[in-house]
């Protein structure tokens, strides 16, 4: 009987220590915003420092402060937006704002 119990005791550890470990795949995916010192900057009408642009890649997912701070230039029909941040165009996919290519001025 207490070999049941246990075993029923350390089967029940593993279960909850399962639980309580972190999703490795969910924190890649997640995205930051901007630095709350740039995010201020941002909010009172100032520009992005220069080198933020070059954070920026092809297959990353823009940021939603970035996003919200863009021009919209072209809104093609597959799909595709083109936004200006800063005097750089951004071609993006509108659902996902996965970044297609960045064209800078």
């Amino acid at each position: 009987m207490k070999a049941y119990i246990y075993v029923g005791l350390i089967g029940l550890s593993l279960v909850t220590g399962m639980a309580y470990a972190k999703d490795k795949d969910k924190d890649k995916h997640d995205h930051k915003s901007l630095p709350p010192g740039l995010e201020k900057k941002v909010d009172n009408g100032g520009d992005l420092p220069p080198g933020w642009q070059k954070k920026l890649r092809r297959g990353d997912i823009l940021d939603r402060d970035i996003y919200r701070r863009g021009k919209v230039i072209n809104r093609g029909g597959d799909g595709l937006i083109s936004i200006e941040v800063d005097g750089s165009i951004i071609r993006l996919i509108d659902d996902t704002r996965e970044i297609v290519d960045i064209i800078s001025r």
